[in-house]
């Protein structure tokens, strides 16, 4: 078995937490691999609210999710996309890509046309819900990174989106929280299921071979 499927198998969604602070540099791999996470033609249409204030996180639990790890937890993640995709948000990323790459503006003229074109002829709503499902890849990058870190990781909707967004001034910036990810150590003690078997269907039902 190669180290990264010990590491998922090793992993779970930790329902305590020790309050045990992760290293920064644990924490540094772990953004990193959100930000090298692939997007929808790369425009990444999120932003990541990175949580370690013990005031910030007490309030979040009082007030807009009420799950134990969000006070026990080193860093919150908050993930939120978002609210409008504007022309100029695209042209900001087409200015990225040529500072980055080397290469003239002009030399995007079609991919930003086509990018423009097909963002801005959808709806605002149908925009949004796009960016969160690029926020949940992001998402799932940052869960595989923890656990190469071994770090515990819970991912968590069920939250008052419109509570935490008050919280963290999102609604100002343009954003809307989509998910949250905790990030700690579990407590093993007061866990139940921390060390119960994993549960997963069988390759043969999960996967369809054609």
């Amino acid at each position: 078995m190669n180290n990264l499927i010990e590491d998922l198998n090793w992993r779970y969604a930790a329902k305590r937490m020790n309050g045990q602070t992760i290293p920064q540099e644990k924490l540094d791999t772990i953004l990193e691999a959100i930000k090298l996470s692939p997007s929808s033609v790369g425009l990444q249409p999120y932003n990541i609210v990175v949580i370690s204030d013990q005031d910030t996180k007490d309030r979040i639990f009082k007030e807009a999710a009420p799950q134990q790890q969000i006070p026990e937890a080193s860093h919150l993640l908050v993930f939120a996309a978002w609210e409008k995709i504007t022309a100029q948000q695209i042209t900001d990323y087409m200015n990225l890509i040529a500072t980055t790459r080397g290469i003239s503006v002009e030399s995007l003229s079609k991919f930003q046309e086509s990018v423009t074109g097909g963002i801005l002829s959808r709806s605002e709503e149908v925009n949004f819900n796009w960016a969160a499902r690029q926020a949940y890849i992001a998402l799932g990058h940052a869960l595989v990174a923890a656990a190469t870190e071994h770090v515990d990781a819970t991912p968590m909707e069920g939250f008052n989106n419109a509570k935490l967004d008050e919280i963290l001034g999102l609604t100002e910036k343009g954003l809307k929280s989509v998910v949250i990810m905790t990030l700690g150590y579990r407590d093993s003690e007061n866990d139940a299921l921390s060390n119960a078997k994993k549960v997963r269907r069988s390759h043969e039902e999960l996967f369809i071979s054609l």
